[in-house]
């Protein structure tokens, strides 16, 4: 039975923030992921999870100026001490929200710089970041995400995602495989989990409904055949729910409520 996680930045939108933690275990939900977590105390936030008897199983590390449009700095050259810095804070969250993974976004390449550089700049980042993070337990995701979403977007591909985690070769560097995002740009998206799970670079799932990006059973995707492929290939991480709720967002969790009913 796959494992999901509430993410409270898209579900839950009803209510503030810090209210999504309970709202999250209310619908039964056990762990949660998030954008961001740096504006609050981490020690709130883990008051939060422990309240309500949840999990912290992903966020990211801080993304450069989000509210200006970047969408990631680890691909920049010239960025890499601010990257350092960043990371270094999310390692510190990650420790008090007992956390086992970070998500690193790879940032929007600049026209005119070359995509060689800014694939070196990357791939020096992580492995930067993953060799701290190993001496921390905790493990560094990359994710490919759509140019529709994010133009300019540095990672698109599985297998350019898959092509880095290789180049640099830390163990604890995986692939955040969106089957989202997957679907719009390559599509496949079961021969691309019988491809990508099994070789255990892959260190965390997220799903939402293609093409709008609502309630998984919403859309082109038929998401109760991959949770059986995903089931098949026995993954035991967890599986992200970062969709944007089409109605209020308990009602909208019929797909879930289905999915379990299968299981018992």
């Amino acid at each position: 039975m796959p494992r999901f996680a509430a993410n409270l930045s898209m579900l839950y939108p009803e209510v503030a923030f810090l209210d999504r933690f309970r709202a999250a275990a209310q619908d039964g939900f056990t762990a949660v992921e998030y954008l961001f977590p740096y504006a609050f105390p981490a020690e709130a936030l883990a008051r939060q999870l422990a309240d309500h008897g949840l999990q912290q199983v992903l966020f990211n590390a801080p993304p450069g100026d989000w509210e200006a449009g970047e969408r990631g700095i680890a691909c920049l050259p010239g960025r890499e001490a601010e990257f350092r810095t960043g990371f270094a804070l999310a390692l510190e969250y990650a420790q008090v929200l007992a956390c086992p993974r970070v998500h690193v976004m790879a940032g929007l390449a600049p026209e005119g710089v070359a995509r060689a550089r800014l694939q070196a700049t990357y791939e020096a980042n992580l492995a930067w970041a993953a060799e701290l993070a190993a001496s921390a337990g905790r493990d560094v995701l990359i994710e490919p995400i759509n140019p529709r979403d994010i133009p300019a977007f540095f990672l698109n591909r599985q297998d350019d995602a898959h092509r880095v985690v290789q180049a640099v070769g830390a163990p604890n560097l995986k692939v955040q495989m969106d089957l989202y995002h997957c679907q719009i740009v390559e599509g496949d998206v079961a021969m691309k989990l019988r491809k990508y799970l099994p070789t255990g670079r892959v260190g965390h799932l997220q799903i939402a409904g293609v093409p709008e990006r609502h309630e998984p059973d919403i859309g082109e995707l038929n998401y109760d055949y991959l949770f059986d492929v995903i089931d098949e290939l026995g993954f035991d991480g967890w599986i992200g729910c970062e969709y944007r709720p089409k109605e209020n967002t308990s009602a909208g969790l019929r797909w879930l409520t289905h999915r379990l009913e299968r299981e018992s």
